[in-house]
């Protein structure tokens, strides 16, 4: 019989000899039958009298609170367990989340000593614990890795897959956009039911929906790990989006075609100067009012 079973039927007064016999073999035998021999002082001789009433309810209170005491070592190693169970399940799976703001960029070393530079309004995500096993990222807005050799390593994003062993790539995923560019090694894009490797210069883009084939680059690297941003016959509302990331502003537009393509760039360290880069070409004018721009045609 349970050891819990044997204690109720003790106290019930309602043990067989042989359940008598195996209750007097638990450890704190001597303990439960002191603490009950001492509880029979409190019986009082008339329930009328408030005062035995009191010491009676005291008395129940006390046996009722010595009678669970066995359970508390068992309850305790129950809550240290699950409170250990829930720790590592929680660290286990938490990812860690890097993210940037406006006019933000991050370097970030991951445990492989894998290099990645995070552009603005961007957001990375990884297991450090399971990082040995499995090297997958996730990944919003845009990045430049350096990857270093060893088991597959692969980027989550919301258009495709970019899978690779180790090499150099930017990729950058926003809306209505996903490019990525391949600088050293090989790179392995998966979109749809599209699947390309890319080697050194050459590149994958979609816009809008569509697959936009690109010249190689001689490149080394993306421009805007050095504060530059550049674009080729790219949607103007493109370049707006990324001057606003850059230099956490708001565009407002009169009477302007956003979908024009252009081509040309912008520094990330001089407002009126990155203004004059992408308003000239277009023949735009632009009014400032704190961090907010109005584009007209001039």
């Amino acid at each position: 019989m349970e050891r819990e079973d044997l204690i109720k039927k003790w106290l019930d007064n309602n043990l067989s000899s042989q359940e008598l016999e195996a209750f007097k073999q638990l450890k704190d035998f001597d303990e439960l039958t002191r603490l009950d021999a001492a509880l029979q002082q409190f019986k009082p001789q008339e329930f009328e009298d408030d005062k035995e009433l009191e010491k009676l309810n005291l008395a129940l209170k006390t046996k009722s609170k010595k009678q669970n005491n066995w359970l508390n070592p068992f309850m305790r190693v129950a809550a240290i367990l699950a409170i250990c169970v829930g720790a590592y399940y929680y660290t286990t799976t938490l990812d860690t989340n890097i993210a940037t703001e406006f006019a933000q960029k991050e370097s970030i070393v991951l445990p492989d000593n894998s290099q990645v530079k995070l552009n603005a309004k961007s957001t990375l995500a990884f297991n450090k614990n399971s990082w040995e096993d499995s090297r997958n990222l996730d990944l919003i807005g845009e990045a430049y890795f350096k990857v270093a050799k060893g088991s597959k390593f692969t980027v989550h994003t919301t258009a495709g897959d970019i899978s690779v062993l180790g090499t150099e790539f930017n990729i950058n995923n926003r809306n209505n956009l996903f490019e990525v560019i391949c600088y050293e090694g090989s790179v392995k894009v998966e979109h749809n039911k599209t699947s390309r490797v890319l080697k050194p210069g050459e590149s994958f883009l979609i816009l809008d929906n569509k697959l936009v084939e690109r010249p190689k680059t001689n490149d080394t690297s993306p421009l805007w790990i050095n504060n530059e941003s550049y674009f080729e016959s790219i949607p103007y509302t493109q370049v707006i989006a990324e001057f606003e990331r850059q230099y956490n502003v708001t565009f407002s537009v009169n009477n302007i075609d956003t979908n024009e393509v252009f081509t040309g760039g912008f520094a990330h360290n001089n407002l009126d100067i990155a203004l004059q880069a992408i308003t000239i070409p277009l023949n735009l004018a632009y009014t400032k009012n704190n961090n907010k721009i109005s584009l007209k045609r001039e």
